[in-house]
């Protein structure tokens, strides 16, 4: 057990204010990502007509993949944007390019009245936001995890992944709210654009908060000619690799029970489309308020401690609950699953943006963490929709259990070999 330093009021204050400020764009930013999925179920046929509903949820969820994979690009973009001219600027850019993909999708005609060309703008709308959320993450993570006070950085900067949460959290609350006060029809018809215009108009106030926030990089830093580049990111590439490592397992893992699982509710267990929102509406708060529970004891058992926790009851565990999510027949069954799935999750996400960001030195900390998540999470969080859906459709749907568990596996060696960052990393000698 690590003794914990002792902190003013003053700085507890000035932390807290600038976690409030960095979250507000970061939930902002989710919400609008996760919107789209949430109501894929309703737009599909807008933009893909033809088909059975197996086929059109798996066109949108290839358009969903599509965005994961500028992520990288955004990544690097931003990270670059953050060490080089401060992770204030790059917050604020990424949260305007969000919100204005958002408010494309909502005023976007549909294949009936443009033909070919509605699931192009589709297309192209979820890529700039993909680029948005690419260097949104390593961005916020980077702030969140330099403003987090030491001792207790686990707890602090577990607050990414709440609001992150929180994003998917508002988002689905949002589509819960609609199903109850509109009919089916309306909702295939025009209701599905109206939680894209909430997100749009959100952006304002994150614009706002994030304008106050104090910079957490140097002048000196900045000017560093390693500051934001490849060449410099290179000399930290073993943490480069270590981060990817762990990161494809955690993402993917993440991904499966929650943006997917809300279809896979309805299209594998047979769940009502309503049942299924109520449900993970549920899951998703109680997962929520889990993040900073589990951050905090990541200050206490260590950051690698977690993860290999993670990587194990991840390895251990996610056949069996899949298995029992596919022949679940009671909507309180499936939410205990979820729950016990989601906790086993939280060992990884409550440290997910610190542990990365612990591994590098601060010039190159924003393009380090925004870059190795981003490729990750493109090849294996962003594809597993598309990947679960498609073997779903040739018959091979057990497969993906075992796809998501062979990750985890990776995961868990990768932590096994990974030194503990609280007591090695760039933040205890730098931050």
């Amino acid at each position: 057990m690590t003794v914990q330093p002792e902190h003013t009021a003053a700085e507890v204050r000035r932390s807290i204010l600038a976690i409030v400020g960095a979250s507000s764009g970061n939930l902002v930013e989710w919400y609008d990502f996760y919107v789209y999925s949430f109501c894929a179920i309703y737009f599909a046929p807008s933009f893909f007509p033809s088909g059975d509903p197996t086929t059109q949820l798996l066109n949108t969820a290839g358009v969903f993949a599509a965005g994961f994979l500028m992520r990288p690009i955004g990544g690097w973009l931003f990270g670059r944007i953050a060490d080089k001219y401060g992770r204030r600027a790059s917050m604020m850019i990424s949260v305007l390019m969000m919100c204005g993909g958002s408010l494309v999708i909502a005023c976007l005609p549909t294949y009936e009245s443009i033909g070919a060309l509605a699931p192009l703008l589709l297309l192209l709308a979820r890529l700039a936001q993909g680029l948005s959320v690419g260097g949104e993450y390593g961005t916020s993570a980077t702030y969140m995890s330099e403003v987090a006070l030491r001792g207790r950085r686990g707890f602090f900067a577990s607050f990414q992944y709440v609001t992150l949460i929180g994003g998917q959290l508002v988002a689905l609350f949002v589509l819960v709210i609609l199903q109850q006060t509109l009919s089916n029809e309306q909702l295939h018809d025009w209701g599905w654009r109206v939680p894209f215009f909430i997100g749009a108009l959100a952006a304002v106030i994150a614009l706002f908060l994030r304008s106050s926030l104090e910079e957490t990089s140097t002048a000196e830093t900045r000017k560093s000619k390693d500051a934001g580049t490849l060449s410099g990111l290179l000399k930290h590439k073993w943490a480069f690799l270590t981060v990817v490592g762990f990161t494809a397992g955690g993402s993917l893992t993440f991904y499966t029970f929650t943006t997917y699982m809300q279809k896979y509710l309805v299209n594998s267990a047979g769940m009502d489309a309503r049942t299924a929102s109520s449900v993970m509406t549920g899951a998703l708060f109680v997962y929520m308020v889990l993040q900073p529970l589990f951050g905090a004891l990541s200050d206490r058992i260590g950051r690698r401690t977690s993860m290999i926790l993670f990587g194990a009851l991840a390895t251990l565990c996610t056949v069996p609950i899949l298995h029992g999510l596919r022949d679940v027949t009671s909507p309180y069954a499936a939410f205990g699953l979820i729950i016990l799935a989601l906790a086993i999750v939280s060992f990884y996400t409550s440290i997910s943006g610190l542990i990365k960001a612990e591994m590098f030195p601060p010039e190159v900390r924003a393009l380090g963490v925004g870059l190795s998540y981003a490729v990750a999470n493109a090849l294996f969080g962003g594809t597993a929709e598309y990947v679960a859906l498609w073997l779903k459709s040739v018959g091979l749907e057990e497969s993906f259990f075992w796809y998501v568990t062979v990750l985890a596996a990776i995961s868990l060696l990768v932590s096994i070999r990974m030194p503990d960052p609280r007591r090695s990393g760039y933040l205890r000698d730098h931050g």
